[in-house]
């Protein structure tokens, strides 16, 4: 499958309409005056926000009509097909990496770790956004024998690669990068993977709450932060 072309005709057809929450949390963990790597950038919305926290940002995809879209925001950002070439960087370039929720639709998901890893300075950070194949309605559909594909859940059919809390950071460990702090993106925009008593305004504001304490069981989305060892 040509990924390039298909998200090429995605991102031709799809707006900027983003889970603002999520990005949030992406964001809010970025400063002022760091240098930012957002890999897999999409239409550059994140790229935007921590651009307007000051920071300094460039930015990848894979999809040449991302780019441009990333490019019309002010966002400096080249076309890198990350499954088979390295990111145009050097080693310990920049302070910080972000990846949101990009890695899963990747077919080698193992080069998108270690060129994050690569290009980040000994003592920066990576900031991994991923869906959580291990949220309690998934563990639910595995034990009664099911897995079903719901679209904007982690068992999305854009998705080709799946992840828990536990695995990603064993992935991290693996690239010298340390875990520093998980927290979760409830998500409960997502119809079709939350029913509606979901979205009343008591439970709402409990599961939110419960996606942030414990995003390994209650998020639809986890957010992974680790910094990089020093070398020894």
């Amino acid at each position: 499958m040509d990924l390039v072309a298909y998200y090429d005709a995605y991102w031709t057809q799809a707006d900027d309409t983003f889970d603002h929450e999520r990005l949030e949390l992406l964001a809010s963990r970025v400063r002022a005056g760091e240098k930012v790597l957002e890999v897999d950038c999409g239409p550059g919305v994140l790229a935007k926000k921590m651009r307007e926290r000051g920071a300094d940002v460039t930015a990848t995809d894979l999809s040449s009509v991302a780019v441009q879209r990333a490019r019309d925001k002010g966002i400096p950002a080249q076309q890198v097909d990350i499954d088979t070439q390295d990111l145009p960087f050097a080693d310990a370039t920049f302070d910080v990496v972000v990846s949101n929720s990009a890695i899963e639709h990747r077919f080698f998901h193992e080069r998108s770790f270690d060129e994050c890893a690569r290009v980040l300075k000994p003592g920066g950070r990576f900031i991994v956004c991923l869906p959580n194949i291990a949220h309690w309605k998934c563990r639910l559909w595995v034990l009664s024998g099911r897995f079903p594909y719901v679209q904007h859940s982690p068992t999305d059919a854009m998705h080709l690669r799946f992840f828990t809390v536990r695995e990603a950071k064993r992935l991290c460990r693996a690239r010298n990068l340390e875990p520093l702090e998980v927290d979760g993106s409830a998500s409960l925009w997502a119809r079709d993977f939350y029913p509606a008593f979901f979205r009343k305004p008591v439970v709402r504001n409990v599961y939110k709450w419960l996606a942030h304490v414990w995003p390994s069981m209650f998020a639809r989305d986890f957010v992974l932060v680790c910094r990089k060892k020093e070398a020894v």
